[in-house]
């Protein structure tokens, strides 16, 4: 990965990687996911459902920017796709992202399964780009590597296929902190049923989205400092005050609590 932040693709990637609410569900955040195509208000082409492993380009995409998202790279996505490596992405493009199966690649695991562990970072001075203090890169979640965004009890656990974070009440108006060192890639309203959202990426492997704020502190591009307030407690569609608060390792929503401190440590 290189140290350059291409914000407008980032912010996109961001949008096309969170989903509105499914129908049905008993609060606006349950099955929303994170990774999916954002939907259209009309039904066209771009309604249409693309299948797992793909993903419908959106304005302003780039190759890199969609691998980066995936935890891919350009070179892959391009040869899963028969495209050059420096190929432009036109908006509404079906692109693969994950390997055919045959190809000799490592198939992305499911969500049970935990992720190949990367290859252990090497101490030395971050490399170029990088947010100083960000967590490094990890195999596996580990406790206390994040900090609580807001202090208050949890009023919805995570649950695979139910819900992918968890929601912690609090005060209107209270302040939201940054979980951990990192970088904006998105601070606003596309998404319904987060609320105002903001997201931050904290390493190539790392994102955490805090949904539900009343006020937005921080803007798109902005180094947060772990403990930064970045935002104001809001309240959701039935008016409890609270944060709903995910955690991404390499693109699959993981139990945010196997990252927070345990309660009153």
């Amino acid at each position: 990965m290189t140290g350059h932040w291409q914000l407008t693709g980032m912010r996109l990637i961001a949008l096309a990687a969170l989903g509105a609410m499914v129908a049905g569900c008993t609060t606006p955040w349950d099955n929303a996911p994170f990774y999916g195509n954002a939907p259209s208000s009309t039904t066209s082409l771009a309604t249409v459902s693309v299948p797992a492993g793909y993903y419908r380009a959106n304005p302003g995409d780039t190759l890199s920017g969609i691998a980066s998202a995936y935890g891919r790279k350009p070179q892959e996505i391009a040869a899963w796709n028969g495209l050059p490596v420096n190929a432009a992405i036109a908006p509404g493009q079906v692109l693969r992202v994950s390997p055919p199966l045959g190809s000799g690649s490592v198939v992305t695991p499911p969500v049970a399964v935990a992720p190949v562990a990367p290859a252990a970072p090497v101490a030395g001075p971050n490399p170029p780009g990088a947010v100083p203090g960000a967590p490094a890169a990890t195999s596996g979640p580990q406790q206390g590597v994040l900090q609580w965004p807001v202090r208050g009890p949890v009023l919805r656990t995570f649950a695979p296929g139910s819900s992918n974070g968890i929601v912690i009440g609090a005060r209107p108006g209270d302040p939201v902190k940054a979980a951990a060192t990192g970088r904006v890639v998105y601070a606003g309203t596309g998404i319904e049923a987060y609320g105002p959202l903001i997201i931050i990426k904290h390493n190539d492997s790392l994102i955490t989205a805090y949904g539900q704020n009343s006020q937005l502190l921080v803007k798109e591009g902005d180094a947060v400092a772990q403990g930064q307030t970045i935002g104001e407690v809001g309240v959701d569609s039935r008016g409890v005050a609270s944060v709903q608060f995910e955690v991404r390792q390499n693109g699959q929503p993981v139990d945010p609590l196997a990252w927070l401190p345990k309660p009153g440590g």
